[in-house]
């Protein structure tokens, strides 16, 4: 497949054709996803609670990161692949958010960084990301960096005050040059306002059908992530039961000494270098 840039994207918004978007975390997910013709792939920080084990987001490393960067970097050289970055790698200053974004680009060979947050600070790091000439994707509405803030993992814009906000966060981030604007868990009619008055590209999770296009977290709709899943997932399969009865069988058959069948799955020797073998072990055992 042909790898898709910043101004594929901007021709399928403008003509109406939607960009599709999945998380992916590993070699052999991206090589899946690229097969299947997916157009992004973000190597989120939820890595820390879908990989990692993590109850959050917030003890994902940089280091995490583009280490997950580089693995599905390999296994999806021909998609367009965004590194999220984690939380306290950009919050503290520009110059910190600059240097953090390189490290991707440089280390992981990722097209585009994204970051959470709409405020003025966070507007100033998506300005200085774009003029350092990487690709920056802004991300508002419910952002689990700034779940404290929020009381949880929570909807947000449901208030006319609240989805007011929402559309001038999405206005200042487009203004500080943001490639794109990922908007999370916000009622449609807020993705579909932001849509309408933006000039890039808008995604949406969770934010209606509105918006140019759709993410989703991978192991969500695929049924391997059960701990949580939010109210705008839709479940296409059910691999993690799949998987589970397959390590059972696995683990029955080996109890039951069904598996493995030699003539089946293990290697054989010729008639005759077999009798050599055992003669010699004979000898070297009296």
């Amino acid at each position: 497949m042909t790898k898709k840039n910043i101004i594929d994207f901007q021709r399928m918004a403008a003509e109406g054709e939607k960009i599709t978007w999945l998380t992916g975390y590993d070699y052999l997910t991206a090589k899946l996803q690229e097969k299947a013709g997916v157009d992004m792939i973000l190597v989120g920080d939820s890595l820390g609670m879908v990989c990692l084990g993590y109850d959050t987001t917030f003890p994902v490393t940089m280091d995490d990161c583009i280490r997950h960067c580089q693995a599905v970097r390999r296994g999806a050289p021909n998609t367009f692949i965004v590194g999220d970055m984690p939380y306290m790698s950009y919050q503290v200053s520009d110059e910190q958010a600059v240097a953090n974004a390189g490290r991707f680009v440089k280390e992981s060979l990722v097209d585009a960084v994204k970051l959470e947050g709409g405020g003025a600070a966070m507007v100033s790091r998506a300005k200085a990301i774009n003029e350092a000439g990487i690709l920056v994707i802004g991300h508002i509405g419910l952002t689990p960096q700034f779940m404290g803030q929020m009381g949880g993992y929570k909807a947000q814009g449901k208030s006319a005050g609240a989805a007011l906000k929402l559309v001038n966060q999405a206005k200042a981030l487009e203004e500080a040059g943001s490639c794109m604007i990922l908007v999370e868990g916000v009622p449609a009619a807020v993705g579909k306002a932001i849509t309408e008055r933006a000039k890039i590209p808008i995604l949406g999770i969770g934010a209606g059908s509105y918006t140019h296009g759709q993410l989703i977290i991978y192991a969500d709709m695929v049924g391997m992530y059960d701990n949580f899943v939010p109210k705008f997932v839709k479940k296409y399969a059910d691999v993690g039961a799949i998987m589970v009865q397959a390590f059972k069988d696995y683990v029955d058959e080996v109890h039951q000494g069904s598996f493995p069948i030699d003539e089946k799955h293990t290697y054989l020797m010729k008639e005759e270098d077999e009798k050599e073998f055992l003669a010699l072990l004979a000898k070297t055992e009296n």
